[in-house]
């Protein structure tokens, strides 16, 4: 019998809209039942606006998802997931603020570019707000372009916004 294989696939995960708490909360439970397993789960943070002006902060998180899944089978589910929770994306590739976000940042140590999808994240490197969470949950984690853990990431990172704690683990 073929066991299928799996990967450890690093997500980000973002709110600034409603119930920035329970978005995530409601997304991390959906991402469990259609996605596969979470082996790990970062504090929350919260966070300044990134790329754009917005009255409301944003908290941010990152979970590692064990899944079975193909890459373009899971960016059509986290679309779905996205969609289903409320997000509208209004196009022109601008940022916004938004019920929920959730992005690949990791996929293991592959490099993926399809339509819409790049793993590593291109913006991942230049992004506090998502650094400051991975290094919390997978420091040791390699950026398989650069060759640097998310630590040295951080450490490196020019970006000076304000990224705070606001809840311990999920």
């Amino acid at each position: 019998m073929k066991t299928l294989a799996t990967s450890d696939v690093i997500a980000g995960l973002g709110s600034n809209l409603g119930d920035r708490f329970a978005s995530l909360c409601r997304a991390i439970e959906l991402i469990r039942k259609e996605a596969g397993e979470i082996t790990a789960a970062s504090s929350v943070w919260e966070t300044e606006p990134w790329g754009f002006d917005a009255d409301e902060q944003f908290l941010n998180m990152v979970v590692v998802i064990r899944t079975i899944l193909e890459p373009v089978r899971l960016i059509q589910l986290i679309r779905s997931i996205e969609g289903r929770m409320g997000r509208r994306r209004s196009g022109g590739g601008r940022y916004e603020s938004r019920i929920i976000d959730l992005d690949i940042l990791l996929w293991e140590n592959r490099i993926i570019s399809l339509p819409g999808l790049e793993v590593p994240h291109p913006r991942l490197a230049s992004r506090r707000f998502v650094l400051e969470p991975l290094a919390e949950v997978a420091p040791g984690a390699v950026h398989p372009v650069t060759g640097l853990t998310a630590l040295e990431m951080l450490q490196q990172c020019d970006d000076r916004s304000d990224v705070r704690l606001a809840a311990r683990q999920m």
